[in-house]
């Protein structure tokens, strides 16, 4: 598998390739440049050219392997990498997200809730613990988290902020 230095435009991109690809639209086992563009609404090339950098050069008059493709695609859009996040602040909003299925799909577990309203702390929510906001910063630490998603009131919002980018 190929990896080259990947720009921010093809990898905004890549995702919307890989629907694509996942789409009962293709039924064969391969695929053209030509046909992704066409169905995008993209240019052949910059089609070409995006998926060269993720994978293996193409087949002429064949394609690519649509198996192949979106192992690559998956793999350069880091959803075979499991991530842990955490949400801080269990109100309705994070009582939601905690309950997101969607996220893993895209690699994403997440492993905690924290929240300040006592009444939280302790409880669960989909299977997983809401602890005290104080045990942020140890939690991060311990779990090596770099995704959090914060959902506090916004006076609160900068200091959680802080917590987190200083769990590093």
């Amino acid at each position: 598998m190929k990896h080259a230095a990947i720009t921010r435009s093809p990898l905004g991109r890549l995702p919307a390739y890989l629907r694509y690809l996942k789409s009962p639209l293709i039924s064969s086992d391969t695929v053209s440049a030509t046909l992704i563009a066409k169905a995008l609404n993209l240019g052949e090339v910059q089609v070409r050219k995006d998926l060269n950098d993720v994978s293996e050069k193409g087949k002429t008059k064949i394609g690519y392997s649509k198996t192949e493709l979106i192992r690559n695609l998956k793999n350069c859009l880091g959803l075979y990498k499991r991530s842990l996040a955490v949400i801080v602040g269990a109100g309705k909003l994070g009582k939601a997200l905690m309950g997101f299925e969607v996220f893993s799909a895209y690699g994403i577990e997440i492993g905690a809730a924290f929240d300040s309203d006592k009444e939280r702390t302790g409880n669960t929510i989909s299977g997983k613990p809401i602890y005290p906001v104080e045990e942020l910063r140890f939690y991060c630490q311990m779990h090596d988290i770099r995704i959090g998603v914060i959902t506090v009131p916004e006076a609160a919002a900068q200091k959680v902020c802080d917590i987190m980018t200083d769990a590093e």
